[in-house]
C-alpha cells in the first residue's frame, strides 16, 4: 500500500523534462499550481488537463506509475468533496432530511477533486523527472535574492532536499516493517476504517523511532565532515541556462496567458454545473 507513493520519488530517463533546468520546473510547477486555484472554470480546468496530458506524454514516466500516487489521496479527495458537496449553500436539487445538495455545491466537489488530481499529477511530475541533488540546486540559485532580506536559503532547500530522499526510504522502511509483522499474524486489511486506523498503531512506532534513528545518524555525518552551512560552498555542476530551457519559460508564459484568457471569455456548461 505504501508503494504507491510516488511524490518525492525519481524516474531515471532522458526525456526533455529530465534534461531542463531544475529552475524551469520548480517555477512551471508553481505556475501549474497558482493556476488551478487562481482561475476555477470548467475550461481552464480542461485547458490545464489538456496541458498536464501534453507534459506527462513528454516526460516518458509510464502513466500508470504516475496514477499510483493518487490512490493515497483517495480518501482525502472522497472527504473534501463530500464537504463541498453538503456544506455548500445554493440551489438545491436534492433533499433528504437535513442533508441537502446544491448545483453550486455539485459544481464545487468536482472542482476540488480536479484541483487535487491535478495538484498531485504536477507535483509528481516534477520530483520523477528531476533529482533531490538538482531540486536543492534549483530552489537555492533561484531563490538566491532572498539572501539579502536573510532567509537562509541554503538550509530551506537543505531540508526539502533531505524530507524529498527521505520519503522512498521510509516507505521501505515500512513496508519491511509491515511485512514483518503480517508473518507474526498482523493483519492491517480486514474490518473497517477505524479498526484498520488502530492497526497502524504498531507500525507507526518503530516507524517513528527509525526515522529519528535515521536523523540521528544524517546529522552526525553531516557534522563529522564538517558541514556548517552553504555559507562558501561551491557546486561540481553549476547551473547553466540552456536554450531549451529558455523556450521553456516562454512555454510557461504562455500556458499564463492561454489559460487566463479561456477563463475569461470561455464558458463551457456542464451538467449540474451553474
Amino acid at each position: 500500500m505504501l508503494k504507491e507513493i510516488t511524490l518525492g520519488q525519481y524516474y531515471p530517463g532522458n526525456s526533455i523534462l529530465h534534461r531542463l533546468d531544475p529552475r524551469v520546473k520548480l517555477v512551471g510547477t508553481l505556475v501549474f499550481i497558482i493556476s488551478l486555484f487562481a482561475f476555477g472554470s470548467t475550461s481552464a480546468y480542461i485547458a490545464a488537463g489538456l496541458v498536464l496530458a501534453v507534459v506527462i506524454t513528454l516526460s516518458a514516466v509510464p502513466l500508470k506509475f504516475i496514477l499510483r500516487g493518487l490512490k493515497m489521496i483517495f480518501f482525502l479527495m472522497l472527504i473534501t468533496a463530500l464537504c463541498n458537496l453538503f456544506l455548500t449553500p445554493g440551489d438545491v436539487i436534492f433533499k433528504v432530511w437535513k442533508l441537502q445538495i446544491t448545483a453550486q455545491g455539485v459544481r464545487m466537489a468536482i472542482h476540488m477533486a480536479v484541483r487535487l488530481t491535478y495538484l498531485i499529477l504536477g507535483s509528481s511530475i516534477m520530483t520523477l523527472t528531476t533529482t533531490p541533488n538538482q531540486l536543492t540546486d534549483g530552489m537555492e540559485t533561484g531563490l538566491g535574492w532572498m539572501r539579502v532580506l536573510h532567509v537562509p536559503v541554503h538550509e530551506i532547500a537543505m531540508m526539502m532536499s533531505i524530507a524529498l530522499r527521505f520519503i522512498p526510504i521510509l516507505m521501505d522502511e515500512a513496508n519491511r516493517i509491515m511485512n514483518a509483522q503480517t508473518a507474526r499474524g498482523a493483519d492491517f486489511t480486514s474490518g473497517g476504517l477505524i479498526r484498520r486506523a488502530r492497526a497502524l498503531i504498531p507500525l507507526l512506532v518503530p516507524l517513528f523511532v527509525s526515522a529519528f534513528r535515521r536523523a540521528n545518524d544524517l546529522a552526525l555525518a553531516m557534522e563529522s565532515r564538517g558541514y556548517h552551512g552553504g555559507e562558501g560552498r561551491t557546486r561540481m555542476n553549476p547551473l547553466v541556462y540552456q536554450r531549451r530551457d529558455h523556450i521553456a519559460y516562454g512555454i510557461i508564459a504562455l500556458y499564463l496567458v492561454m489559460i487566463f484568457l479561456i477563463w475569461k471569455y470561455v464558458e463551457i456548461s456542464l451538467p449540474f454545473l451553474p
